[in-house]
């Protein structure tokens, strides 16, 4: 009973912890009727709550695993009461950046989930499994849309303490219901680090998290005040609106999980970061509120799918370190939100317009895009190279001559030659002389003329001990139709003979 509620137990508390994460931003402009913040300190206050949920998110990975999420979840509710209170208690920006700072541990919750649920459930569901706790992130929309609604009526100083008995209920729900039997592991985190920190894929998977996730936070945190200074749309229609972005985000993100349990997940992130391009192309000169929406919605559907492909590739690469790369994956995500609220006004102040920030971000996706059609090459010709490294069949390619330009480790164990002795030569150095001459002139015939044949043929290991192959042999050609390789595979088939006759 306890593991089957983990799921949804987890997800609640993700939604609880990015509720709080954004307190700041979503209140921000009911903040500043009471307390004076300088245009140039806004975008500050409202990304540093980025900072600790960011980097945080390692150790919260790696302690999910070691303590596991029930503890992780329990204590990180309490340590949020300290920041939650001293905010609903501010009276400078500087209170602000303080008890904002500290609201990151809301934030850095996310790498929990990701680390523990997965060893509840078989690999195939780990796409969906990660994608429906990735739900959590409509807290972020609970809190943008429900915050001005309750400050109207409350104020913001209460709204903010209504978040106390939030955490306190929480809490005691993780400490009552979380699963005191999760399986735990205690690698050193300086050990996983070094297992994993020269693997490429972990510094590409955490560069698109930088964009998706790092685009939710984003403009979660950006929008709210963006809406009401830009477009002069009121705080309760610029909520709502802000709430909407990131609940088709949110909801999206089990959508792209199940895709990538289904279907080739670079295939889907190539769709993914061209969305993502024309997107920002079009949030850089959109003229008016209607297409600023359309180009909003389209981000939010490419995060949204997007974040929840990533999560599917992670555990699938990284299923020994997962609460590590987890939190550095995610950290990454959430850095990806801390830079463009500050990079876009740091860009208005110069030039008094949003657009060249915004073709920087479309530059970025479409960099993204680039490197995700190189990754799925890559992985091709892995595949390709496992396969041709580890078949148990022995492998030879030959130029048109008939000259080894290659040859496989089962090669070396099935006749004794290795890659030094074979490279360069024929294939005649397999030679049995058991054949006549004719039956080598019949078979590069038939290959000419079919472009493959097979058959039996006894040939000579390095030992001088004579054995039969089973061989075939096909022909490699161009756009042309000319053969510009011979690939031959084999098996001794001595022993099956031997029993048959």
């Amino acid at each position: 009973m306890i593991k089957k509620i983990q799921l949804p137990l987890q997800t609640l508390n993700l939604i609880v912890g990015f509720m709080v994460w954004v307190i700041i931003s979503s209140l921000l402009p009911y903040m500043r009727d009471d307390i004076s913040i300088p245009a140039s300190q806004t975008a500050i206050i409202t990304a540093i709550p980025v900072i600790l949920g960011s980097v945080l998110r390692i150790p919260m990975g790696y302690f999910a695993n070691v303590i596991g999420a029930r503890w992780v979840f329990f204590i990180s509710f309490v340590l949020l009461l300290f920041p939650v209170y001293y905010i609903s208690v501010a009276d400078t920006a500087i209170d602000l950046m303080i008890g904002g700072l500290f609201l990151g541990i809301g934030g850095s919750v996310f790498s929990v989930g990701v680390t523990s649920l997965p060893k509840y459930y078989a690999k195939e569901r780990h796409g969906f499994v990660n994608g429906i706790y990735g739900l959590g992130n409509i807290g972020t929309a609970v809190t943008t849309f429900a915050a001005p609604v309750i400050a109207d009526q409350f104020g913001w100083t209460t709204t903010v303490k209504f978040y106390l008995v939030l955490l306190l209920v929480f809490a005691a729900f993780n400490f009552l219901w979380g699963d005191r039997k999760e399986q735990k592991m205690k690698v050193p985190i300086t050990k996983q680090i070094k297992e994993v920190y020269k693997n490429e894929k972990l510094w590409l998977f955490s560069l698109f998290y930088f964009i998706t996730f790092g685009s939710f936070v984003a403009f979660t945190v950006y929008l709210p005040n963006f809406l009401v200074t830009n477009f002069e749309l009121t705080k309760v229609d610029s909520g709502l609106r802000t709430a909407g972005f990131i609940a088709l985000a949110t909801f999206l993100r089990p959508v792209g999980g199940w895709l990538a349990d289904r279907f080739n997940s670079y295939k889907l992130l190539i769709g993914v970061f061209s969305l993502y391009t024309v997107a920002a192309i079009i949030l850089a000169f959109s003229p008016n509120i209607g297409l600023y929406t359309v180009g909003c919605l389209a981000i939010a559907v490419s995060a949204g799918i997007g974040n929840g492909v990533i999560f599917k590739l992670v555990p699938q690469y990284f299923s020994k370190q997962a609460g590590t790369v987890n939190g550095i994956v995610s950290m990454m995500g959430g850095l990806g939100g801390f830079f463009p609220p500050l990079m876009l006004s740091s860009i208005h102040s110069i030039t008094g317009q949003y657009s060249i920030g915004f073709m920087l971000l479309s530059q970025v996706a479409l960099a993204s895009l680039i490197l995700v059609v190189w990754m799925m090459y890559q992985n091709k010709l892995s595949i390709t190279s496992e396969v041709f490294n580890y078949t148990s069949q022995g492998i030879l390619v030959t130029d048109p001559k008939g000259t080894i330009t290659s040859i496989n480790p089962a090669f070396t164990e099935l006749t004794g030659f290795t890659e030094e002795e074979a490279l360069g030569k024929k294939p005649n150095i397999l030679r049995s002389n058991k054949q006549s001459a004719d039956f080598y002139v019949k078979m590069w015939k038939g290959l000419k003329e079919t472009g493959m044949w097979q058959g039996e043929i006894w040939n000579r290991r390095k030992n001088g001990e004579i054995y039969l192959q089973w061989l075939n042999i096909s022909a490699i050609t161009d756009e042309t139709g000319e053969h510009v390789r011979y690939v031959g595979a084999f098996s001794d088939i001595t022993h099956t003979q031997r029993k048959s006759s």
